[in-house]
């Protein structure tokens, strides 16, 4: 599914619901944290290759492809109820990003551009 069709089928399964009330830019901006924590979770206290062999199991991947797709509904919820929009909104700050990280200065290094 394109992004707009996502979009608007969050939209529908919120409206059906009658959560336009319950979603606020706070309220949405939590859920993301919240959701994010929770995929932060399945990490917590392992190593890189624990986490690499856990991926490779369907059960683990099938857990951290739900929460990424609960944080992925906040995002997509918040910039639908802001009518921000995202296809534009991520360009912008890629160019962003270009400009701060350019590839002569950047490449191979996890260094912030202002270091």
């Amino acid at each position: 599914m394109e992004l707009v069709q996502l979009t608007q089928l969050i939209k529908s399964f919120c409206e059906a619901r009658d959560w336009d009330q319950f979603h606020p830019p706070k309220d949405l901006a939590i859920g993301m944290s919240t959701e994010a924590n929770e995929l932060l979770e399945l990490f917590r206290f392992k190593s890189d290759a624990e986490v690499q062999e856990k991926m490779k199991t369907p059960e683990f991947r099938q857990k951290v492809s739900e929460e990424l797709a609960d944080v992925f509904f906040f995002v997509l919820r918040f910039a639908q109820m802001n009518s921000i929009d995202l296809s534009e909104a991520l360009q912008n700050k890629m160019q962003k990003n270009a400009e701060k990280y350019p590839v002569e200065k950047a490449k191979g290094s996890n260094r912030k551009y202002n270091e």
